[in-house]
């Protein structure tokens, strides 16, 4: 992680307003939709986390306690599937010897999960709904000269980015800066 350090903000005149030209990507072409939103991507992160910090915050304004609740309940299933992922042998030999037992907590974690069910929907929406902005904006948005040579530095490693350590974690570092 040593070297990565996130790029600045762009100004808003770039990323929305008056010198931001945004064009229907080419449905054809989905390897030049790709690579465009993946230079967007990397150009515009800081405008895409803060964008989506501030959406969060505002979801947490007007229903904090089921954002909690919901983000809580997201972590916990993960963290559970992990778990169990795991220890699959311990819980099948539970299962075995505790069948009853086994299905009154298969019942009692299906009625939390319903009960915060309104919760784990506002924080999905919270999350999900900013990712579906990132990426119309990723698509739409043409690249100028600007956004193509930070691109090229970002492809060649000459800058490190929290974007980039993503997107080559996710396979996509060849198409980035091309």
């Amino acid at each position: 992680m040593a070297g990565v350090q996130p790029p600045p903000l762009r100004s808003l005149d770039d990323f929305l307003l008056s010198s931001a030209r945004f064009a229907v990507p080419d449905l054809r072409d989905l390897d030049r939709w790709n690579n465009r939103i993946i230079n967007n991507l990397l150009y515009y992160q800081s405008n895409y986390f803060m964008s989506a910090l501030g959406f969060l915050l505002l979801v947490g304004y007007f229903q904090p306690f089921q954002l909690f609740v919901g983000a809580m309940v997201v972590t916990l299933l993960f963290l559970g599937f992990v778990w169990t992922a795991e220890n699959q042998a311990p819980i099948r030999r539970f299962r075995r010897n505790h069948p009853s037992i086994s299905v009154l907590a298969i019942l009692l974690v299906s009625y939390l999960f319903l009960s915060v069910l309104g919760g784990v929907a506002v924080f999905l929406f919270g999350i999900a709904f900013p990712i579906l902005m990132v990426l119309v904006h990723a698509s739409v948005r043409l690249r100028s000269l600007k956004n193509k040579l930070e691109n090229k530095l970002e492809s060649i490693g000459l800058k490190r980015t929290p974007m980039g350590l993503l997107l080559e974690a996710l396979g996509q570092e060849q198409e980035a800066g091309s």
